[in-house]
């Protein structure tokens, strides 16, 4: 448990150490967005590379991603049933609130998440592929369906190919299931960019959580409410009982239990803004889940470690 306590209270200082930055303008306004690309397109893809090359591969497809696959979906399947019988919101509105409930922040939070609290980077790698290369292209294909009237598949299938996190990590898994050992001049740059990933991002999520003003009247606070239980509370007991079910040891449980209690992605924020729908609700989402998952991964940490 204390080095549970430890992780949390790193990951901590740095987001804190972004938000003072933000709150004194260190760096100018754009400083949280170029740490963000950078952390993007630079880095991430770096550190999941270095990462999944020196994995195996096999070992992390198997049982952690069928339950973050049910988690995700018996999430999303509750938001939808409550908004059928209460909230009654358009499809678009729906769609955004059923992704923000079950998509989790993988990245931005989760690898360090995994570094500092799990022990293992590789465990947060299925739930990222599960995202981006399955749920984000349904939501997207949802979302262009119901606003437009139409599908556009190119738009759709076009999206995980220019993803450099997906390149990456793609290219790591391939150098791990081929067993070629990349040359030290390969590897070593690549460390180093990987080793500023997870600092950038902390940084910038730290930024992000300055001058955010929440669930304002006239806001579709109801459905933000039930998206923020949802994600905060039905995910990681979905999680828990699958885990449980599929007969996983203690630690594989806790895994899949503490990813599962991340908060909603930015990422549902970027899809809804794509699609001109649904942008209050993903905002706000993300926000409470930000700000409630802290306590949720301790609680979480404390049961079932």
């Amino acid at each position: 448990m204390g080095a549970v306590l430890t992780g949390f209270a790193i990951i901590a200082v740095v987001v804190a150490a972004g938000y003072v930055t933000a709150r004194l303008g260190i760096g100018g306004p754009d400083a949280r967005t170029a740490l963000n690309r950078i952390g993007f397109f630079v880095a991430s893809p770096a550190l999941l590379f270095t990462v999944l090359a020196r994995a195996d591969v096999g070992a992390l497809f198997q049982a952690p991603l069928a339950v973050a696959a049910t988690a995700a979906v018996v999430t999303a399947g509750v938001f939808v049933l409550v908004d059928r019988l209460w909230l009654r919101l358009p499809a678009p509105e729906a769609t955004i609130g059923a992704v923000g409930s079950g998509y989790v922040n993988a990245n931005n939070i989760g690898l360090p998440v995994a570094v500092y609290v799990l022990g293992d980077a590789t465990a947060v790698v299925p739930v990222i592929l599960l995202q981006l290369l399955v749920l984000a292209p349904v939501a997207l294909l949802v979302l262009d369906a119901t606003t437009s009237g139409r599908l556009s598949w190119r738009f759709v299938l076009a999206q995980p190919v220019r993803n450099p996190i997906i390149l990456g990590s793609l290219a790591g898994a391939v150098v791990s299931v081929t067993g070629w050992t990349p040359p030290v001049a390969v590897m070593a740059p690549l460390d180093i960019l990987g080793g500023a990933a997870i600092p950038m991002i902390l940084l910038a999520f730290g930024m992000s959580l300055h001058g955010t003003r929440p669930l304002r009247r006239g806001e579709p606070r109801a459905a933000v409410g039930v998206a923020s239980v949802a994600k905060l509370l039905v995910m990681p007991v979905v999680a828990f009982v699958v885990a449980r079910l599929l007969g996983l040891d203690d630690a594989a449980v806790a895994s899949a239990v503490t990813l599962a209690a991340l908060p909603t992605a930015q990422n549902v924020y970027n899809y809804a803004a794509r699609f001109g729908r649904g942008e209050i609700l993903a905002r706000d989402t993300i926000l409470v889940t930000t700000i409630g998952s802290p306590v949720v991964l301790l609680v979480a940490a404390l049961l079932v470690a």
